[in-house]
């Protein structure tokens, strides 16, 4: 059709063109902000929510008693391994000195120092006894810890247990709540679909026909688009039902459109040629002309061909002459393009001749 627009007309089109995409793509923003806050309007479910309140309450007490029991004692561990590392290394370095010392002695000789080698003995021992007494206590912490950290597994796996018991009514009230929410994008989306839908109908080519086909995008996009993420998935069933319902319900669409077309077709085929010719609109039939079609039933035709004047398919009339200077031309034509007479003043003077 656009090879019959003005030229003007043309960008005047292209602009209005934008116009709906720009006020569809604001459209769609909006729509997404909205179809995203309906989310919020229920509160998210949590896990604990479906455990017994009593059995909870005393096992997350227990289990963080625990803990901190557990960490208490690996800190006491670490406390205590560090005092005996210290007794070790002060009883390694008092043997080394007392070792040396001895070698002095047996060099020496001297008996005056029985009384020195006694007191040095005595505090080996001493260290000795340090060094064990820091390794038991070394011994208790790591068994302190050992039980404590037991006791935390045990608590977790009853904790795990209660987890576990509740799974089966989290996640239903989950799938629950998302059929819910889906429920609510589907009602605001739906009715927009729907008169989308009329305004295709019925005001698509109306003066105002930017705004409603940028409601018709926005529309679109919105239940096309933005709808099928939040769709339950329930294994896969719910999307595969949806979308054979969908292909069902387009197809089913198509094909009664493809056969009230066909109808259409043959009842126009039936009227006369005058009739039909003046049903056509001028740029409707400018524009199947132009792609090489028959303006009537829209099969191919050689236009290039001089000799044809009328569609071999339909009968219509593609090109008659000029009533006053006997042009061949288009017979849709509103002007004959050699002598610029009107087609119906030509017309009645030639049946006035």
């Amino acid at each position: 059709m656009s090879k019959s627009l003005r030229l003007s007309e043309k960008w005047f089109q292209r602009g209005l063109w934008l116009v709906a995409l720009a006020f569809a793509g604001f459209l769609i923003g909006l729509g997404g902000q909205v179809v995203d806050n309906l989310g919020t309007v229920e509160r998210p479910l949590a896990l604990e929510q479906f455990m017994d309140p009593q059995r909870s309450a005393q096992l997350k007490g227990a289990l963080a008693q625990q803990e901190q029991r557990q960490t208490e004692a690996g800190a006491a561990l670490q406390q205590a391994r560090q005092k005996h590392q210290v007794a070790v290394a002060n009883s390694h370095s008092a043997r080394e000195t007392f070792d040396n010392w001895l070698a002095t002695r047996s060099v020496t000789a001297r008996s005056e120092q029985d009384p020195e080698v006694i007191k040095r003995t005595r505090e080996l021992d001493a260290l000795a006894a340090a060094e064990r007494q820091a390794l038991a206590l070394v011994e208790a912490q790591e068994q302190a810890h050992l039980d404590a950290s037991q006791a935390t597994e045990q608590a977790q796996r009853q904790w795990a247990g209660l987890e576990l018991a509740a799974r089966g009514p989290y996640e239903a009230a989950v799938r629950a709540q998302e059929l819910r929410v889906f429920g609510y994008r589907l009602l605001l989306t739906l009715p927009l679909l729907v008169l989308a839908g009329w305004l295709f109908k019925t005001r698509r080519k109306g003066k105002y026909w930017p705004f409603v086909w940028g409601f018709i995008i926005f529309a679109g996009f919105a239940f096309f688009v933005e709808l099928v993420p939040y769709l339950p998935s329930y294994g896969g069933y719910v999307r595969y039902i949806v979308g054979i319902a969908l292909t069902v319900l387009v197809g089913r669409q198509a094909i009664v459109s493809l056969q009230r077309y066909l109808d259409k077709q043959k009842a126009a085929e039936a009227l006369s040629d005058r009739q039909r010719r003046e049903t056509l609109q001028y740029d409707v039939a400018l524009a199947r002309l132009a792609k090489g079609v028959c303006p009537g039933c829209e099969r191919k035709v050689d236009l290039k061909d001089p000799a044809i004047d009328f569609c071999p398919h339909c009968g219509i009339g593609l090109y008659d002459h000029c009533g006053q200077c006997s042009t061949r031309k288009n017979a849709f034509s509103r002007f004959c393009h050699a002598c610029g007479t009107p087609a119906q003043a030509a017309q009645e003077v030639e049946l006035d001749q």
